[in-house]
Parts: structure tokens; C-alpha cells; sequence
């Protein structure tokens, strides 16, 4: 149900003051305190405008966290301000109220995270909303038209679209008519055109519910039967979909989609890359008959505007985008779908460090409706929730349409190696001939960008290694420089090497995507070869023409890395070579494994997914690891449960908390200085751990020198508290930044 209508305010006395709570999005510990004027009756959730200093700032009504549980809530750090200190609320601006559900999932984000609530509020608020919104205007034509009106065969065609009465903008003008917006233009200069104001904009269709069910049978069908009583149930549920890849999770949970449209709420589906929007925004389309509202930052500025307003006030009942679209207004919210559930972008690595997923969960909690996770290959975390019956497990065995799973072959590289010099083993490169030769198509894998991961001399042994990290430069061979991926420093690929100035000495160690594309077309010069990676795709735009070229078989050996894993269905796919299986298998990396399982389960999963067979060939130098022989078996389950049992005894996660801490400074021995302290006044006690600190892996990170602390704890022990006493017994300094990361996804 949505909010219940916030009550009217209390009418203040005469004289008296009413007291207001103003959250900023500032990083500031709380709201601030400001007197409504006499004229203005305040409620919580409105947003309005303050001083602060001597400007003025956007803010929102706020009320009491006393609803946090007691180990999240912080204690009051200050007094209440005088009232004749006060200073007044300047206006409350023309926009719907953030919604009481909405304020209390910014404070517990913020207490869960230790984030200065504004800095969650921000991400509601601060780049999408400032000030009101402009009414548009349009375009009216005057009759009858001006004498001296010189016609054109363009003119006439604008002219001719405004006939009908309606009033249009310059835009849908000049595109409705074909012509540019000058024309629109010369014929207001012209007198031909008066302006008139236009009625608020809403861009949105109306879903439908109804427009083109899909067929679904067995497993199918009953998991969408049991998320469509979720949703009718009206309560809090969290659902595990799991599902082979091509199994049609997505029809299913679309099903979920239009039951809660029939209940008149609206829908959020979160997804781990924009790019994945352009065929899934399709999908949406066939089944419900319009496009829904999208979220996500290659969006312009119009478009967040009018998403945002469209969330409030109900307009947008369906919204797919990445993982802030988490943090928007809806004024009905009934159902979040987080597709992908295991991806690790879902977690924000800087600013409010969080993830979406688990957040996505705790929204869903707290305002009281069904959110379901969907992954073909689910995290560690999210298969421990099912075991335990926090979440339900609806399971998909078996592909969509009686299409079979992909065979998996590993190519030992030690006794199939690549010429010298290249990097696809002569067995790889028959099966990628005998795919092509039978007119199907072939996909190489290959996570990493770039033409090589390293660029060293041959004299003198010297690496080019960014300045401002503790990480090699990547050559970038197509455009001459070598790049930082971490910090994005750019510099030429230089003709001699910097240390010992001989020419001609720099050489590429090992493979990155444009090598591999080299060697490709080497083998297959008569192959029509698309790369797909961040570098090659420009945006949504540019993957939706890659993917449909691919469809319309346009396209032989697509080369790609981790963008083309994730859920894509390419029909006429049914070979997948993974380069090299090991990457992503070495360091110290709680994840390493279950990552890698994840990531080569579904690129594998992108082959046969139609009639015709798929195949996979993975290229290995340990065919032996476990990670390898449970993708030969295909058996995730079995490797998940071993991952359990690895971790179970050390109370690592799942099966406990974990906390960092990464102290960074702009010189090494104030990092080192405020990380011992840290050290020294470290919390103990049963079930308590503190590892370092040490050096992070990425030692250095934009210039800024990195020292990490690991708080660990067990399951029934919450780390906020025990943090928030540890952060106050340091006062780290001018120019030390301290970040803490909550349940941290990523060690470097």
C-alpha cells in the first residue's frame, strides 16, 4: 500500500515557534534545525529551501531515527539550538514530499554504511532535483498566417502538423515534420507561430498488463505463479530465482512485473550494466507494449528530471537502471527485481559505499512488498540467505524451449600451446574455423582491455607503471597510449624507454582484447569480427547496434570482455573460447573463485541458447583447479557448498561480519602514522579480529597512499557499534581520509 497521507501539521499558537528538522544533502552528522514561517505549515518529507552561511541550500523535512534498531542508531552528539537562534525556512518548493518510506531507508543506509545521512539523501536528491521545475512551452500556429509569409515546401509541413489544434515543441516539431528546428524557428520569427504554455510533460506509457503473456510451462510456470502470489500478498518476501542461463528468468520475473501493475503499484528492475538495457528494454516492449522509464548515468539531465518527477508523483510505474535508481522517489513502490543478484557492480565502491543488492532487500523490508535476486549463478551470501529459509528458492533446472546446456571442454595449454608469440591454442583455432565453416557464430572471451597488460624493456628490464598508482600501464595499441585503468592517466606510448633511452626496446607482455583481435583476424582474415568491450562501445546506444547486428547475423566471431557475459541472448551463438580461464584465480581475494565460477559460467551460457548445440572451450594452464573441473561438470552447486566450507570455520563471510578500513594520505608516513594508531587502539575481544594494518594491494590509488585495517566478527556480532567507539578514539588529522567499508566486496 502507499504511504498513508502524512497528517496535518499542528497549528502552531500564537507566537509560538515551529520547530523544524532540515536534512541537507551535506555530509553533515544529522539535520539541522530551522523555524517554519508563520505562513508556512511544514510536514516531514517536504523539500524546501534554508541558509546555510551565506547561501542558500536544498533540504528535506526530516523526523526522528528512533525507528533504527538500537546496534544502527548513533547516539545525539548536541544539544538542540535556542530558538532565538533559529533562523527561517526560505520556501517550500513545488514538488511532491519524499516519502516516508523513502526517509526511512536514507537513514538506515546511512546508519548501516557510517555515512552522513545528506550523503545519502544526495543520491535521492541533490543532482536530480534542485529547484522547480520550468513549465514548457509549444507551439500554436496564428490565423490566419501573416501576408508577407514566405512559404516553403518545409514551412508547409510544419504547418500542416499544427492543424489538428495540438500544441508541440520545437522538438517534436522538427521531428514530426522531418525538417531541422531552424524551420520552426524562421516561422516564429515570422510571425506564423504564438507560444503557448504546455501542460506537464508525461512521457511515460502505461504498461499493460495484459498485451502479450508469454507461454510458460513446468518449473516455468510455477515459479512465476508463486512471484505473482508474493506480490499479491502485499508483504514483505525476498525470493532467490535461480536459473540456467536461457532458462527465462526474465520472462518470469516480468510476470511479477505485470501483477504488480494490476495491483496499481509501481516496479523497479535493477540491472548490473546499462549496457544490458538496450536488448532488455526490448524484451519489456514485446511483453508490455511500451517502453518503461530508464535510470542510469549516460542519461542526460531532461530525462533524470523527468524519471525523478515521474517516480513521485506515479507516472513512471515501471523503472529499470543500474544500482541509484535504487535511491529514487516512488510514491507506490511494490516490487524490486535486482537481475544478476551476483554482480559485483551493484556495490558502490566510493562515496556512500554500498550494495545495491542488500540494500535493495532492506527497502523492500522496510516499506513491507516482495523483492526477488535472479542469477544464474547466485552468491555465496544469497545461497546461505536460502539454505537458511530467509529467502525463498524457486530453482529453473533446464533451458527455456528444450534447448540443451552448452558442452565445456578445457584445452591444456601445457600440452596444446600457442605458437610463439600468440595466445589461441591451435585446437581453439580449428573448432573457431569448423563453427564459422558451418555459417554459425563464435565468440572469443577475454577480460582484459587493451592490447597488452604490461609494457616493459628489453634492455633494462624497466616497467611503465602509472604515476599516481601502484599499477602497470596498459597499452592501448588503436590509439597509441598506454592508460591507468584505476586512475585513467593517459600519457603516448613512447618511442624509447624512459629509463635507459634506447629506441625500439618497449615490448607488450601478455594479451589484452585488441592482441587477441590481432591474432584473430591473423587466422580468419575473411571473418566479419565485432569487438565488444567499454572501449569499442560508446554507450546503451552503440551495445544496441553491436547486439543487433550480431542478430541479424552480420557479425561471424564477436571478441569481447566481461560486457559480453552478462545476459545476453544471441541465438546463432554456439562457440565460446575463453582465452584464458586462469585470470582472476590468483592473489589473496576472499572471492577469487567464486567470481571466476561465476563469470565463465555465464559467458559459457551465451552458446547454443537456440536450436543448434553449444560448445565451450576453456583455455587453462591448471585444468586441476577446482574452479575448472566444477565448470567441466557443471556443477556450480557442488563448488559452492566446498567455497562454504572454506569459510565456515573462520567465521569469514557469509558466516560472519567483516569491516574495513582504508586510512589514505598524500604521503606515506602519515598513512602509515594515523594506521598504526588505528592498530594500536584496535577493539578485541571473543569473536573479534582485527587483521593489519597493511599496505592495501593498491598500495597507491590516485596519488593518495593506502594502508587497510579488516575488522572481523562473528555472525551475531554487529560491527557499527563496535566501529563508531574505534573511529572516536583517532582523530586522524588535516588531509587523512578514513573510508569505511561495510561487508566489503573489493580488496584492493
Amino acid at each position: 500500500m502507499p504511504d498513508d497521507p502524512a497528517p496535518a501539521p499542528p497549528v502552531p499558537e500564537a507566537g509560538a515557534i515551529q520547530r523544524v528538522p532540515v536534512l541537507l544533502p551535506l555530509p553533515f552528522p544529522g539535520p539541522f534545525d530551522y523555524k517554519a514561517p508563520p505562513s508556512l505549515a511544514l510536514a516531514a518529507g517536504d523539500i524546501v529551501t534554508v541558509p546555510l552561511g551565506n547561501r542558500r541550500e536544498t533540504g528535506v523535512v526530516w523526523e526522528s531515527t528512533a525507528t533504527l534498531p538500537p546496534d544502527l542508531a548513533a547516539p545525539e552528539t548536541s544539544a538542540p539550538v535556542a530558538a532565538s537562534r533559529l533562523r527561517a525556512v526560505t520556501a517550500r518548493l513545488d514538488l511532491p514530499p519524499l516519502p516516508a518510506e523513502l526517509r526511512r531507508f536514507v537513514d538506515w543506509v546511512a546508519a548501516y554504511t557510517l555515512s552522513p545521512p545528506g550523503m545519502v539523501l544526495a543520491m535521492t536528491l541533490r543532482l536530480h532535483m534542485h529547484g522547480t521545475t520550468t513549465p514548457a512551452t509549444g507551439w500554436l500556429a496564428v490565423t490566419p498566417p501573416p501576408e508577407t509569409l514566405r512559404m516553403t515546401p518545409a514551412r508547409q509541413k510544419v504547418l500542416a502538423l499544427l492543424e489538428d489544434g495540438t500544441a508541440r515543441s520545437t522538438t517534436d516539431l522538427a521531428s514530426a515534420a522531418g525538417v531541422s528546428a531552424g524551420v520552426v524557428k524562421g516561422l516564429a520569427d515570422a510571425g506564423a507561430l504564438r507560444t503557448v504554455q504546455l501542460g506537464p510533460e508525461r512521457p511515460f506509457g502505461r504498461p499493460d498488463a495484459s498485451h502479450s503473456p508469454p507461454t510458460l510451462h513446468g518449473a516455468q510456470e510455477t515459479a512465476a505463479r508463486a512471484l505473482c502470489q508474493s506480490v499479491r500478498d502485499g508483504c514483505f518476501s525476498a525470493t532467490l530465482l535461480e536459473g540456467v542461463t536461457g532458462s527465462g528468468k526474465t520472462e518470469i520475473y516480468q510476470e511479477a512485473i505485470a501483477a504488480c501493475l494490476a495491483e496499481g503499484r509501481q516496479a523497479l528492475v535493477l540491472l548490473p550494466e546499462i549496457a544490458l538495457s538496450a536488448q532488455w528494454m526490448g524484451r519489456f516492449k514485446r511483453r508490455f507494449g511500451v517502453q518503461p522509464a530508464i535510470w542510469h548515468s549516460e542519461i542526460g539531465q531532461r530525462a533524470r528530471r523527468l524519471t525523478w518527477l515521474g517516480t513521485a508523483d506515479g507516472s513512471a510505474s515501471v523503472v529499470v537502471g543500474a544500482r541509484s535508481a535504487l535511491f529514487l522517489p516512488f510514491c507506490n513502490l511494490g516490487l524490486i527485481i535486482v537481475d544478476e543478484e551476483h554482480e559485483s557492480v551493484f556495490k558502490q565502491e566510493e562515496g556512500v559505499i554500498y550494495n545495491a543488492r542488500d540494500m535493495a532487500v532492506v527497502r523492500a523490508r522496510l516499506a513491507g512488498f516482495p523483492v526477488v535476486l535472479v542469477s544464474a549463478t547466485p552468491s555465496l551470501e544469497t545461497l546461505v540467505n536460502a539454505q537458511a529459509g530467509r529467502y525463498r528458492h524457486l530453482v529453473l533446472p533446464t533451458r527455456h524451449g528444450g534447448a540443451a546446456m552448452p558442452e565445456t571442454h578445457l584445452l591444456d595449454l601445457r600440452d596444446t600451446p600457442p605458437a610463439r608469440g600468440q595466445f589461441l591454442s591451435p585446437l581453439l583455432v580449428e573448432d573457431i574455423a569448423a563453427t564459422l565453416g558451418r555459417q554459425e557464430q563464435a565468440m572469443l572471451f577475454l577480460n582484459r582491455r587493451g592490447y597488452a597488460p604490461l609494457t616493459l624493456c628489453r634492455t633494462c628490464g624497466h616497467r611503465m607503471e602509472c604515476p599516481h598508482c601502484t599499477a602497470w600501464l596498459v597499452e592501448h595499441r588503436a590509439r597509441r597510449v598506454l592508460s591507468c585503468h584505476y586512475c585513467d592517466h593517459t600519457e603516448p606510448l613512447p618511442d624509447a624507454c624512459p629509463s635507459c633511452k634506447t629506441e625500439g626496446s618497449l615490448t607488450a607482455i601478455g594479451p589484452g582484447i585488441e592482441r587477441i583481435t590481432e591474432e584473430a583476424r591473423m587466422h580468419f582474415p575473411d571473418a566479419r569480427i565485432l569487438v565488444m568491450s567499454s572501449d569499442t562501445l560508446g554507450g546503451p546506444a552503440a551495445t544496441a547496434e553491436a547486439v543487433e547486428k550480431i542478430a541479424r547475423r552480420e557479425v561471424d566471431l564477436i571478441i569481447g570482455t566481461q560486457i559480453v557475459a552478462k545476459g545476453w541472448h544471441f541465438p546463432h551463438l554456439t562457440l565460446v573460447g575463453v582465452v584464458d580461464a586462469d585470470l582472476g584465480l590468483g592473489g589473496a581475494d576472499l572471492r577469487a573463485g567464486e567470481r571466476t565460477i561465476q563469470l565463465l559460467h555465464q559467458v559459457g551460457g551465451r552458446a547454443g541458447r537456440a536450436e543448434a548445440p553449444g560448445r565451450v572451450v576453456l583455455q587453462s594452464y591448471t585444468p586441476e583447479h577446482p574452479v575448472m573441473q566444477a565448470l567441466l561438470e557443471g556443477d556450480f552447486q557442488s563448488f559452492m557448498e566446498q567455497e562454504a566450507e572454506q569459510r565456515r570455520p573462520g567465521f569469514w563471510p557469509p558466516y560472519g561480519r567483516l569491516a574495513a578500513l582504508v586510512i589514505s594520505a598524500e604521503n606515506a608516513r602519515d598513512a602509515d602514522d594515523v594506521a598504526a594508531r588505528f592498530g594500536r587502539t584496535a577493539p578485541y575481544g571473543e569473536g573479534i579480529q582485527v587483521l593489519g594494518p597493511a599496505p592495501a594491494p593498491l598500495a597507491v590509488l590516485r596519488g593518495r597512499h593506502r594502508r587497510r585495517l579488516l575488522l572481523r566478527t562473528q555472525r551475531t556480532i554487529a560491527v557499527q557499534p563496535i566501529l563508531r567507539r574505534w573511529l572516536a578514539m583517532v582523530a586522524p588529522g588535516r588531509g587523512i581520509r578514513v573510508d569505511v567499508d561495510i561487508d566489503p566486496i573489493s580488496f584492493l
